[in-house]
């Protein structure tokens, strides 16, 4: 057995118990001593949906600008602290969330969680840091403006949820950055970096005691929360129809989409199962077979389920000829109205479930990976059996839990499709 499987088999999930500390910060809590270090991963609820509406973009450069320095320590120094000990600490943002990971060998985590703290608590938010930050983003964000895949994704969003915060681009805009202030920053921390807010997950060599104190030290000294912003509940818009982003490529980027049902929906499982036959699975699925393989139209196609608080949603990609759009599209919508029509046979439905539960537990072969996906279960409000339970719920989707799924998932077959590029006849 290889030392991450060892790693794995020590670290199971299916281990995991509640850490309540005596400041009331709950986690989730694998412990595993083999190997020495600790892995930890936490989300705070609230993300770039939180943006203020004319300044996409403040809740990823907050998450850009958390390790560039904070308390005693310049960006520099913050750095230099953290690579001395070999330490990793990241953040990021996502449209409902603020979340990050902390990786360290148990040796240095007192000073690691103190790092930590240091960058929720005390961000310094420097103005040389903040102006740094707004140059790699807008440069960022300018090159994007010829990238066919990534206009692609961002008209589709701001077509399916118009005057919804879902609708703005999460890493907000050129003209946006540009307009962010450190008060922006400073007001979306203290809303969402804040006691209570946060689930947390840790996995590694580390008792629930020693946790529970460096968790206080961290998490308890967070100050109350603020009201966040209500995020609505919406559906997808603009089902049925075509839009184009015109640009100069060869190839169009292709991103479609309807309605979906949230992680935390009863369907869902069936839904997961129903997309792996549709567009999930990366060579059996119907799309890859009718799209790639019969008739050569493209070289990937996919689909997959999107979770938000506030919207769910079946979301596919694909990349064609000009001339071949039209094609690809009329070959991806009748396939998706026979797959909600006639359903999939018993074989296929068999191979997808046997796929899935088969496959699960190689989504958590590093301790890291473990702790990401505790914390985003957590975050969902699964459970904290969910992972134990997972393969069973799969296992039991029957034919008529797919139709169910299909109906309130594929529906009518109409799609929002954004098609970036120079397609003809479209």
């Amino acid at each position: 057995m290889t030392s991450a499987a060892t790693e794995v088999a020590s670290a199971s999930p299916a281990k995991v118990q509640p850490v309540l500390s005596a400041g009331g910060v709950e986690a989730w809590h694998v412990q595993s001593d083999l190997v020495p270090l600790v892995a930890l991963a936490f989300t705070f609820e609230g993300g770039g949906a939180q943006d203020p509406e004319a300044k996409p973009g403040v809740a990823q450069m907050l998450s850009r600008l958390l390790d560039e320095g904070a308390g005693p320590f310049s960006s520099d120094a913050f750095q230099e602290r953290l690579a001395a000990r070999a330490i990793e600490l990241s953040f990021n943002a996502g449209p409902d969330a603020i979340g990050g990971s902390l990786k360290t060998l148990l040796q240095h985590a007192d000073e690691a969680f103190e790092l930590l703290k240091l960058a929720l608590c005390e961000p310094r938010y420097d103005d040389d840091a903040i102006e740094r930050v707004r140059a790699q983003t807008i440069a960022g964000l300018r090159y994007q403006q010829n990238d066919p895949g990534v206009m692609a994704s961002r008209h589709f969003f701001a077509e399916g949820f118009p005057s919804h915060p879902y609708g703005r681009p999460t890493s907000g805009t050129v003209e946006s950055v540009a307009t962010i202030t450190r008060e922006d920053l400073l007001d979306l921390h203290r809303r969402v970096v804040a006691r209570g807010r946060a689930k947390i997950a840790a996995v590694g060599a580390i008792d629930a005691d020693r946790l529970a104190t460096l968790l206080d030290g961290v998490f308890g000294t967070l100050p109350e929360p603020e009201p966040l912003s209500v995020v609505p509940q919406v559906e997808v818009a603009g089902r049925g129809t075509h839009h184009v982003v015109d640009l100069d490529v060869p190839q169009s980027v292709i991103r479609f989409g309807t309605n979906g049902v949230s992680w935390r929906d009863p369907d869902f499982i069936a839904a997961y199962v129903l997309n792996h036959i549709l567009g999930g699975g990366a060579f059996t699925s119907r799309l890859f077979q009718e799209v790639r393989e019969k008739r050569g139209l493209a070289y990937s196609v996919g689909t997959s389920l999107v979770s938000y608080r506030g919207a769910s949603m079946t979301w596919g990609y694909t990349a064609t000829k000009n001339e071949r759009v039209p094609e690809c599209l009329a070959v991806i919508e009748a396939e998706i109205l026979r797959l909600k029509t006639d359903g999939p046979s018993d074989e296929e439905l068999a191979k997808a479930k046997d796929y899935l539960t088969g496959s699960y537990a190689l989504g958590f072969d590093t301790s890291t990976k473990i702790a990401h996906q505790l914390a985003q279960v957590a975050f969902e409000g699964l459970g904290i059996d969910y992972i134990a339970r997972r393969n069973s719920l799969v296992a039991a989707v029957t034919q008529a839990d797919i139709a169910r799924a299909a109906e309130r998932t594929l529906g009518d077959g109409k799609l929002l499709v954004v098609v970036a590029g120079r397609p003809v006849g479209l």
